[in-house]
């Protein structure tokens, strides 16, 4: 009886170690470079809604427009004549067929990279991510070298606007502050307009606020470590400009809680 039971028991382990030594296991997967997170308000449903037109910005895609506009990206490809690929080109003209109104998308990325934000002015009285695209890659830049851009209402943005750069989609150095390094772990948000002379408009400063607490919450960045190019140390020039209003723009940082 014993025997029996010995045996049996060398039977089982047997089954046992052969089975444990066929199971894989599956390498850890590297973590993913980014996890966007789209921290938009949701469109009420009584909104009124139009057909819109759009200007593809650098680093769009239709994904990204169509979450900007609220509406499915196999609409936008079939109103365009967009066909399978639906690549979309830097200053293409798309209709939006029954938009929303615009709204911002904000990517946010797992990274210990940024511990700064930098605000600047473009220090002209128009233009857009597009027009600092194609000024910049004449410098000899990889494009536009800020990371976001807060539109004044010309070249047909709305003011307030906020475009996301490829540099921020692409996780890249920035190419707006070289001073004391920032262009490797500052943010750049360029305001357009030229502060020297002319005040930033309500819904720029709106714009800016919103994005900054985003940003400043999830990469947890201290307040004195939002800053504009001229204060970095290293840096000379007056960007964002001498009219930049810094006391009204951190009053209401502290009181705006919709980022937060």
């Amino acid at each position: 009886m014993k025997k029996t039971i010995y045996f049996s028991l060398l039977a089982l382990m047997a089954v046992f170690l052969s089975s444990c030594a066929t199971v894989t296991h599956k390498p850890a997967l590297k973590p993913s470079l980014a996890s966007e997170s789209f921290p938009i308000e949701k469109i009420p449903l009584e909104i009124a809604r139009n057909n819109a037109i759009h200007t593809v910005a650098p680093g769009e895609t239709l994904l990204r427009v169509s979450k900007m506009y609220d509406v499915p990206a196999e609409d936008i490809a079939r109103k365009n004549n967009l066909g399978s690929s639906s690549q979309l080109k830097e200053g293409q003209r798309l209709v939006i067929p029954n938009a929303a109104p615009i709204k911002p998308i904000i990517s946010l990325y797992t990274s210990r990279k940024w511990k700064y934000i930098i605000i600047h002015h473009s220090a002209t009285d128009d233009g857009d991510s597009l027009d600092f695209n194609k000024l910049h890659k004449r410098k000899g830049w990889k494009g536009v070298g800020y990371d976001f851009v807060i539109d004044n209402g010309t070249r047909g943005k709305q003011d307030g606007q906020i475009e996301t750069s490829p540099r921020w989609i692409k996780q890249q150095d920035g190419a707006h502050c070289n001073a004391s390094g920032m262009n490797f772990k500052g943010i750049g948000i360029c305001l357009v307009g030229n502060f020297s002379k002319e005040k930033v408009s309500e819904k720029q400063m709106e714009s800016l606020v919103y994005l900054v607490n985003i940003l400043r919450k999830h990469y947890k960045i201290s307040e004195d470590y939002i800053m504009g190019h001229g204060q970095v140390r290293g840096a000379k020039t007056e960007c964002p400009g001498k009219y930049f209003p810094w006391d009204e723009f951190r009053k209401k940082l502290k009181n705006d809680d919709r980022g937060l």
